[in-house]
């Protein structure tokens, strides 16, 4: 007679076989289409990563958007703006709508082409040829048109900001019709056409003005418009009370370099706007982003950012972070600190390459969790678990900066797990922070990579500690997707991706029973 335990139906159920192969050379398992299509829309930047280049993540993308149906790539497009923040992954989407259902494209357009960096990412992809098109096609021409129509001067004055294309391209392209004089000398004075200078708005007549006469005030303008001229500090200092939240975070080493800190009262005055939590209620920073300003003003060369504007960054770290769910019973996270984690969180794309890594992001995650449930068990892995000490009444970026200074060594994602196992340990929850990019565990018969079929080192050792622990709940948090996962995704498991608090509240649902699954979540979109 056969094996019993080789050849268990009941076993087989509980274990699926991998179906694939990743890009480290372990076996895993594919998403499937829809789920895939959501790791790549909320996290997926047309960037280079660790494993794969710009153009491999683009095709991965244009794949996975066709390959399920029109209403599905909306929801993906809708959540990725609006809760995940996201710019490129949106309006792609948005751009392989208008070919396979135009009629639906007109309200994800409405929803995600938000601001003027959107629309100038939604006709670049059009004029690419990426998604079937060089050119914007007589519906989303009419949309381009309509948004630049119904647009405020601000609005505009916003758009005109940045190139390839610029507004004055776009202008050029649709030629909305001015409603007013005003509007008509504002396209003219954009495009190098004649126009009425009486007519022009009040803020581009006194930009125009100060060209002109340096020393008169600043005029109302993006700060990006003046920034092309040499300032004074004082000027400078001018901009730093002005310019919004975000403009001011990201700005902070420009501000030191030019000697804006050494005016009395600048400081002071930063640092209040930085940790004012109604302002950071109303901005939504997403915690990467704090981090990635606490990393830069913590360079050498930031300049000499007063502590007074690190502390208040360090508190704005910690409003951001204040809707951490407090997940309930024994829980684990474990942070991937492996040598793949090094790699920026957002990719390599040459003049934007983020400072942040993806070993920086789990690391913020772990911390932050800690901080919300102080009996949070941290087990950073690479090849094993590395013992590491934390302290959860400490600052979170104190934490995050303990986790993100390991880094280094091949990656197995079951690590923790079978540490778990071999203590027996008693969990409810277990949140795993990874690419999923595991190869260190994955059988290699007879020495050959590239094989699949048995079940993945880490979905045995979770089984086993299901066997101790029936109520147990895993939880992969996908930061880099390049496609697959080392936990299948079932009723005890779910795969979400993303480093936005989107994720933490997708988590608290999963782990509470509100929602079997993040496709579930997604699919909650209202289009």
């Amino acid at each position: 007679m056969a094996n019993k335990n080789l050849f268990s139906s009941a076993l087989a159920r509980v274990l699926p076989r991998t179906d694939t192969v990743n890009q480290a050379g372990g076996n895993a398992y594919a998403y499937g289409p829809e789920a895939l299509l959501a790791q790549l829309a909320a996290t997926g930047t047309l960037s280079d990563g660790f494993y794969s280049d710009a153009q491999e993540r683009l095709a991965k993308a244009l794949e996975a958007a066709w390959a399920v149906d029109a209403e599905w790539v909306a929801k993906c497009a809708i959540y990725a703006r609006q809760s995940g923040a996201m710019k490129d992954m949106p309006a792609l989407l948005t751009a392989v709508l208008s070919m396979s259902d135009p009629d639906l494209m007109v309200p994800v357009f409405k929803r995600v082409i938000d601001n003027g960096r959107m629309l100038r990412n939604f006709v670049q992809i059009m004029r690419s040829g990426q998604t079937g098109r060089t050119s914007l096609g007589s519906r989303p021409k009419r949309l381009v048109r309509e948004w630049l129509e119904n647009a405020s001067t601000r609005q505009l004055m916003q758009a005109a900001t940045g190139n390839d294309p610029s507004l004055a391209d776009i202008v050029k392209m649709v030629h909305p019709a001015p409603a007013s004089t005003e509007r008509r000398a504002f396209y003219g004075w954009l495009i190098g056409k004649p126009y009425d200078v009486a007519a022009l708005p009040k803020e581009i007549a006194d930009f125009e003005a100060w060209k002109a006469d340096r020393s008169r005030p600043l005029p109302d303008v993006p700060f990006e418009w003046l920034t092309a001229f040499e300032l004074t500090a004082k000027q400078w200092a001018v901009l730093a009370e002005r310019i919004g939240w975000q403009a001011l975070r990201m700005n902070l080493n420009t501000l030191a370099r030019k000697g804006v800190f050494q005016i009395d009262g600048v400081t002071e005055m930063v640092a209040a706007r930085l940790a004012d939590p109604v302002a950071i209620a109303r901005v939504k920073p997403m915690p990467y982003q704090l981090m990635t300003a606490l990393t830069q003003v913590g360079a050498k060369d930031s300049g000499g950012v007063p502590l007074a504007v690190q502390a208040a960054l360090e508190k704005a770290l910690d409003l951001s972070l204040a809707k951490v769910p407090v997940l309930d019973g024994n829980v684990v996270v474990c942070p991937d600190v492996s040598g793949s984690m090094s790699s920026p969180a957002t990719g390599y794309r040459k003049g934007a390459t983020s400072v942040v890594r993806c070993i920086d992001i789990a690391a913020l995650v772990s911390a932050a969790m800690l901080r919300s449930n102080s009996q949070t068990r941290v087990l950073p892995f690479e090849v094993d678990v590395v013992s590491l000490k934390l302290d959860p009444k400490v600052r979170v970026a104190v934490n995050a900066a303990k986790l993100a200074g390991v880094g280094g060594g091949g990656t197995n994602v079951s690590a923790p797990l079978a540490l778990l196992n071999r203590e027996k340990a008693m969990v409810d929850c277990v949140v795993i922070v990874s690419d999923n990019e595991s190869w260190f565990d994955a059988p290699r018969p007879r020495g050959v990579w590239g094989s699949f079929g048995d079940a993945s080192a880490t979905m045995k050792e979770w089984n086993r500690l299901k066997a101790r622990n029936p109520g147990a709940k895993l939880i992969c948090i996908d930061i880099q997707p390049y496609g697959s996962t080392q936990a299948k995704t079932r009723k005890d498991i779910m795969n979400v991706g993303g480093f936005t608090d989107a994720v933490f509240d997708a988590m608290a649902r999963f782990a509470n029973g509100e929602a079997k699954d993040w496709v579930e979540i997604v699919n909650e979109v209202e289009v």
